[in-house]
């Protein structure tokens, strides 16, 4: 029985599992349950242990704490930066953290082959970004340091070359009523009380344009007419420059003493020349005051009055902030075809404005017509282009040579006759107009950016030209020396622009040594480390290198670089040597005896100079057959052969659109 009921119920489990396994096991384990039911019951509070202390998060609380202490903190800075201090602490941490982005960036990749980031070609790419970004985002005197460089950016890589180039685009403008804080804040009363006008139009006053004609990186510029019928242009600095000047200086000095120390350049004791320049740049009295001076002295040069003209400054309408000058009708120096094409002005007249005289009734203009709507417009200053005829195509029939040859004329005049050279002669700030002679008269504009020339130095850098063009090597290496210059071979190819073939060329020659057989990247990295050697040879002894050698180079180039743009129509090389062999032998400076003896030199060296002729001469017909270019050309094509051995790609197209 026991083994039939065992089976049975075997059989019958088998059968229960087979079909729903799960609820059958569980089934049985209920039925065989032995144990005597107890309902739960919940474990005594002595049998549980003793507690855990809460979780208080108190580092997580702590940071959180100081995370908003610091965004309220910079919360709070940044609003005061902004509002108190226009956002110069802002710029400048931008500037320390661009600075030190790029610095690392070379540090690191600045080598034959890079572990970061690509080639040195994409090193150099990314740090020209960087710093273009920097110059534009912050404005003001960054943009006057980018167009410092960009004047030098012929010997930088290439991709600083195309970067730069746009810092020549104008600068956006302030609002009207910043424009009209600042003469409140200089004057102590509004515009319409300052200048006499009207911005309604109102009968026997003047009027004044509330939108600028040009606007630079410091300044803009408007137009007015005062109630006694004169033309004005009004310069007046924007506002936030006052409040970001120190500060940006100050920034530019600790970057400048950064990349010194890192990368192991003399360039720090430059710096508080250049930032003395700069400030003084902002001040519009020290530009008065050399704008006085420069008319004086063009007056009393008879090569060049009534050549060039200075426009007369209103002090009593001018400040440290805002600057009066008469209103200038001209031509741009980069409007070739404005300056040559034919004259329909009228015979034996001028263009308005020439040489001083009062500007012309404007044609078929009622002047004092200054309605309230023609005033909101911005748009108030007559036309005056009636001399361009009927369809606008005319020019002021001026031959580009004469106007270059003035240019060359006055900017060695102040190099070497009286040692104040006007630094910033780019296009924008030179103008020309026609004398009714059919002469060019040349306008020279923003007198802010000088430096004066003590009489040994200027004395020194005119023979150190002459030394130049005679190959006179004996006397250039010993002027060098003296300035603390220890390679002259390098330091005379930038100073003519030109390759200096009167050396013993061995700085060439170091250059190049031990180059070949190398990969051309490897090859690059090790000329371009060899040019920044040589550049710590050229700047050579500090406290002896004349500091004002920087912005004198700065000129030459300019000049150079408007020669050229203008097709190279004078030989600028013959001319400035002229200058500075005569102005040895007419420098008030130099006793009469020592004057005579550099006279007789002086007749020797013109006809020296012949030689330098024919080589311009065979450019101008090269050019005319269409053969070549002109002589800043050719002369641009053999330092860039000579350049390229150094690693380095000159681009000297700097006003290039």
């Amino acid at each position: 029985m026991f083994h039939l009921g065992s089976s049975v119920r075997q059989r019958a489990f088998g059968r229960c599992t087979s079909s729903k396994p799960d609820f059958a096991a569980s089934a049985i384990r209920r039925q065989i349950q032995t144990q005597r039911f107890q309902p739960f019951v919940p474990p005594p509070p002595s049998s549980l242990g003793k507690a855990a202390p809460p979780k208080t998060y108190r580092r997580t609380r702590k940071w959180g704490r100081r995370l908003v202490y610091l965004t309220l903190t910079s919360g709070v800075i940044y609003a005061i930066d902004t509002q108190f201090y226009a956002s110069s602490l802002t710029r400048s941490a931008r500037t320390f953290a661009t600075g030190v982005l790029v610095a690392s960036d070379y540090k690191i990749n600045f080598r034959a082959h890079p572990p970061l980031g690509g080639t040195i070609s994409d090193l150099h790419r990314r740090s020209a970004e960087r710093l273009s970004d920097l110059l534009s985002t912050n404005g003001g005197l960054y943009l006057k340091i980018g167009q410092a460089i960009a004047m030098q950016s012929a010997v930088l890589p290439p991709e600083f070359q195309a970067m730069f180039a746009k810092m020549f685009d104008d600068a956006p403008q302030n609002d009207w009523k910043d424009v009209e804080k600042v003469i409140r804040e200089d004057f102590g009363k509004s515009p319409q009380e300052v200048f006499g006008i009207s911005l309604a139009g109102e009968p026997g006053k003047g009027v004044m344009e509330t939108t600028a004609r040009a606007s630079a990186s410091v300044a803009q510029v408007h137009w007015a007419r005062l109630a006694d019928g004169r033309e004005v242009a009004i310069k007046i600095q924007k506002r936030e420059i006052e409040k970001q000047v120190g500060w940006d200086l100050w920034a530019f000095k600790v970057v400048t003493k950064i990349y010194s120390t890192i990368f192991d350049l003399p360039l720090y004791n430059l710096v508080p020349y250049i930032t003395e320049r700069l400030e003084l740049e902002t001040d519009f009295v020290n530009e008065a005051d050399n704008a006085e001076r420069m008319a004086q002295l063009v007056s009393n040069e008879p090569r060049l009055n009534g050549r060039v003209y200075i426009p007369k400054v209103y002090r009593e309408l001018s400040s440290k902030r805002v600057m009066t000058a008469e209103w200038i009708e001209g031509v741009r120096l980069w409007d070739k075809d404005g300056i040559t094409a034919s004259w329909r002005g009228g015979r034996g007249r001028g263009s308005p404005g020439s040489h001083g005289t009062p500007l012309d009734r404007p044609r078929n203009v009622n002047v004092n017509q200054t309605s309230r709507e023609a005033s909101l417009s911005g748009k108030l200053k007559p036309d005056r282009t009636y001399w361009r005829g009927s369809n606008g195509k005319g020019g002021l029939g001026v031959s580009l040579k004469d106007v270059m040859t003035t240019m060359v004329d006055l900017f060695s005049a102040q190099m070497f006759l009286w040692g104040v050279v006007h630094c910033d002669p780019h296009p924008g700030n030179i103008l020309v107009r026609r004398l009714p002679s059919g002469k060019a008269e040349l306008v020279l504009l923003d007198h802010g950016l000088y430096i004066q020339m003590n009489p040994k130095f200027r004395h020194e850098y005119a023979l150190f030209w002459k030394s130049l063009l005679t190959f006179d090597n004996k006397t250039l290496n010993r002027i060098v020396e003296g300035w603390g210059i220890r390679n002259p071979d390098i330091f005379a190819s930038a100073t003519l622009m030109r390759p200096y073939t009167g050396g013993d060329m061995t700085t060439s020659a170091s250059i190049k040594k031990g180059l070949s057989g190398k990969e051309e990247q490897e090859r690059a990295y090790e000329m371009q480390q060899k040019m920044r050697k040589g550049m710590k040879q050229i700047l050579g002894d500090e406290e002896k290198w004349p500091h004002e050698l920087i912005f004198i180079g700065r000129n030459l180039r300019i000049v150079q670089g408007n020669n050229q743009f203008l097709g190279s129509p004078v030989n600028r090389i013959k001319i400035t040597g002229t200058w500075a062999s005569r102005s040895l032998a007419e420098s008030p400076d130099l006793g009469w005896r020592e004057k005579f003896a550099n006279l007789g030199r002086h007749m020797v060296f013109k006809f020296v100079l012949f030689s330098s002729d024919v080589v311009f001469w065979a450019s101008k017909v090269r050019q005319f057959f269409g053969v070549g270019g002109g002589m800043e050309d050719e002369m641009e094509r053999q330092m860039k052969n000579i350049a390229k051995d150094f690693g380095v790609e000159l681009n000297h197209g700097v006003f290039d659109g």
